[in-house]
């Protein structure tokens, strides 16, 4: 391999890695770094001909000689490499954290170019952690095989040992003392070197039905003022609009002069101005009334992120250290400079407390999103009540003042042409309502500046104006027609460009999908507890269709139906029924004719028939009707018994998940919406159910074998107290395992759901998702977390 392929797969204006070169001289370095990427893995490094020959051992080195751990074979790294420790940013090649775990020197037994020709290196390590004699034994591939799959095994000698792991036992770096958790602060502290950019256009949160939950976000108050740059540039501050506006001026001298005592020299602050009333909360018709009445003693600003600090642009760090670095620049107490606190509670919980306290609403940050200028899914905005900026594009006169306003005609941008949304009359005091007036009247026109026709009833009274301004108006909701409902007017937002002003929405994952089944009885109540009706089930897999159609169509289905919810009698269907759908498709098992033919479904409209006949739960066959005898997955089911908590089944599916990649297999994992979790191997479907059912019959009872204190691969009961079943039985033929973001039977409609082995905690255990907050998760959701499933396949292995 060449540097080259390295150095195509990063954005080295970005990543902190070193772009390096290939050395003349070759040395005999090694070095393995612990690398928190998607998943955690380390990377075993040997200098060889100028370069860093590179394998990523997916559960690291082990220092039992019968432990034959994998190591994927990647491209060279250039010898500067064997020196880095730092955070990789998000959007980059193995973004994550990276600490040096060990370093050394290695001597090879022979010949170590041809050793590595042929796919076997045999040499020694002298490292501060690993010693003695090691292999790098190359795999046989497959004929389909992309990945170059090698093993790494420790020699039989003086420092081998089963026990304890090494990995375990001495985890942190060697240079810096870190563990891979605890990198970033001191990453965050190098950043990269540039000179101060620009203005810097702002990173803007996306409107969300709902606050986002779960250990990957930060939750922040939601300001309700002018959202500014603060530029430190020699000492000297300066403050531009999220336009780039320099409004330095419009402030007053006293925010400047308190942004003059920071210990800065050069930064790049985002921040928001605001004027908080007698209940703390910021008011922006406060703030525009001291801005119109020439007063700054009330202004307070709130920092809340560094983008560019002291030489070091800081974009492309993790947002947790941007904070880190901020925190100790911002004095504490109630000064005029404020450090803007986040919370890591649940987010509705933050949401709830914020609108208790009559606050705009919060808004929740990944945090270890990089700063990217424009509005993305990594920030998301959660309001207490409807509020956006609107275009002026019209008033009416005051039937009660004279030279006053009595309401203002409002509209939205969409496709470059401006939409007619109604109008705002409330929110004026009758001095506003005289200046708005004054300030109108330089805008007139004659004609309509909306691209729609307004009705008469619309048009009625109207004077038109050019649509230069811009007003933030609170409301209740959007009527039917798309007009605004109860609408206050709350002031005028000179900062925001009229032509950026479009209708907010909260953004969906995927376009519901049309349904064309009608229901009967469409207000059945299926979960009580949840008021899930018939038609809120069919509505929610509608929405989610996309991600589900892989799952559930052309195979082989049993159904739990519940047709008198999940209070009344239940009943698995496995083969079709008079008075079925037509929608619903019989498919005929090969191997068994005469039997009546099994349920199948290939398209929305099925799945909606399923729903009609209160099918609550879907449970597919791993294997679709095309090819019925050859699994294209298999399914560990990981059930806990009595007295198992739920870190115990995290461990368990973790352990499931080393095991199934040491034998070559992509792990996926999902929340089973019942006790447990799944882990999910996709498969190119050429071994049969035989070969399926014995390869996952081995894993699970080595487990049991290895852990019998922790697991068991029986399915009697009474040996499964305090322990957790590792059930294989989905593996075999006629066998089902309910589909990722199908439904439960069970109280609160959970909903078995697909997770990133990151989510993978305390937080989100099984039943967590429902059909209550699964499309809000989908919203959160900056990819799917089984994107690339069925591009993971690959043939079963013999063994595991």
């Amino acid at each position: 391999m060449a540097l080259e392929t390295y150095r195509e797969k990063r954005d080295f204006g970005t990543t902190p890695e070193p772009k390096g070169r290939k050395a003349r001289k070759s040395g005999n370095a090694f070095v393995i770094q612990k690398h928190a990427a998607r998943r955690l893995h380390y990377d075993f490094r040997l200098e060889m001909d100028g370069v860093l020959k590179s394998w990523a051992v997916t559960r690291g080195p082990s220092l039992d000689p019968a432990e034959k751990r994998l190591a994927v074979h990647v491209e060279d790294h250039p010898l500067e490499y064997g020196n880095f420790e730092g955070t990789i940013p998000k959007g980059q090649y193995g973004a994550g954290e990276v600490i040096l775990w060990d370093r050394g020197t290695w001597q090879p037994e022979g010949d170590a170019s041809k050793g590595y020709a042929k796919g076997h290196l045999e040499f020694t390590l002298q490292g501060e952690k690993l010693q003695g004699r090691w292999h790098l034994v190359q795999m046989q591939g497959k004929p389909d095989e992309k990945r170059d799959n090698w093993l790494l095994i420790k020699g039989d000698d003086e420092f081998a040992r089963a026990a304890p792991d090494i990995l375990e036992e001495r985890p942190h770096s060697v240079i810096s003392n870190s563990d891979s958790a605890d990198v970033s602060g001191k990453t965050a502290r190098r950043g990269k070197k540039a000179a101060m950019p620009g203005f810097v256009e702002p990173m803007l949160a996306t409107l969300g039905r709902a606050a986002p939950s779960g250990v990957r976000w930060l939750h922040e108050i939601k300001f309700d003022g002018y959202r500014l740059q603060a530029r430190v540039e020699g000492g000297k501050p300066t403050l531009l609009t999220r336009s780039g506006l320099d409004w330095t001026a419009k402030f007053g001298k006293r925010i400047l002069e308190a942004l003059g005592e920071l210990p800065l020299t050069d930064a790049i602050l985002d921040a928001e101005l605001v004027v908080e009333g007698g209940s703390g909360a910021s008011d922006f018709s406060a703030l525009q009334a001291d801005l119109s009445a020439g007063r700054d003693h009330r202004f307070r600003l709130y920092v809340f992120d560094l983008l560019y600090l002291d030489g070091r642009d800081l974009r492309g760090l993790p947002l947790v250290e941007r904070k880190e670095l901020l925190a100790p620049l911002v004095p504490d107490g109630n000064g005029l400079i404020r450090l803007s606190h986040h919370f890591e509670d649940d987010g509705s919980l933050v949401l709830r407390h914020a609108c208790r306290l009559s606050l705009e609403g919060i808004v929740s940050k990944v945090r270890d999103s990089t700063y990217r200028s424009g509005r993305g899914r990594a920030w998301v905005k959660s309001k207490c009540s409807a509020r956006q900026e609107f275009v002026v594009a019209g008033f009416t006169p005051s039937s009660a003042a004279l030279k006053a306003i009595g309401s203002l005609v409002m509209g939205v941008y969409e496709g470059g042409k401006l939409h007619h949304v109604g109008r705002v009359g409330t929110g004026f005091s009758r001095k506003l309502a005289g200046e708005l007036y004054q300030r109108l009247q330089a805008l007139r026109v004659k004609e309509s500046p909306f691209d729609d026709k307004l009705s008469a009833d619309a048009a009625r009274q109207v004077v038109f104006v050019r649509p230069e301004l811009v007003a933030e108006v609170e409301f209740r909701a959007w009527t039917a027609d798309g007009h605004l409902r109860h609408a206050s007017f709350r002031g005028l937002r000179e900062d925001k460009e009229p032509r950026e002003i479009m209708r907010e929405t909260p953004a969906k994952p995927a376009p519901d999908q049309r349904r064309t089944v009608k229901l009967t009885h469409p207000g059945r109540i299926y979960w009580p507890e949840a008021g899930v009706t018939k038609e809120r089930l069919a509505d929610y897999y509608a929405e989610i269709w996309p991600r589900i159609v892989p799952f559930v169509t052309g195979r082989p289905l049993a159904l739990l139906r519940c047709p008198e919810g999940i209070e009344g009698q239940k009943f698995f269907q496995k083969h079709v029924w008079k008075g079925m759908g037509k929608q619903v498709a019989p498919v005929i098992d090969p191997k068994h004719k005469s039997e009546n033919p099994l349920i199948s479904i290939t398209d929305l409209d099925g799945l909606i028939a399923l729903v009609q006949a209160a099918a609550l739960e879907i449970h597919p066959w791993g294997a679709t009707v095309a090819n019925w005898e050859r699994p294209d997955m298999i399914v560990m089911d990981l059930d806990p018994g009595d007295g198992v908590d739920w870190a115990a089944v995290i461990q368990a599916a973790q352990e499931v998940r080393r095991r199934l990649e040491a034998a070559g297999l992509a792990a996926f994992l999902k929340t089973s919406g019942g006790k447990g979790l799944h882990v999910v191997s996709p498969l190119t479907p050429k071994a049969d159910w035989r070969a399926a059912k014995a390869f996952t019959k081995a894993l699970a009872e080595a487990m049991a074998a290895d852990s019998p204190d922790r697991y068991v691969a029986t399915i009697a009961k009474s040996k499964r107290r305090g322990r957790i079943l590792i059930d294989y039985l989905r593996n075999q033929r006629g066998a089902t395992a309910v589909a990722p973001y199908s439904t439960r039977a069970r109280p609160g409609a959970p909903v078995s759901t697909p997770l990133d082995w990151a989510e993978l905690g305390p937080d989100i255990g099984p039943a967590y998702f429902t059909v209550a907050n699964l499309r809000d998760r989908l919203e959160m959701q900056e990819s799917d977390p089984w994107d690339g499933f069925r591009g993971a396949a690959v043939p079963l292995p013999a063994k595991p």
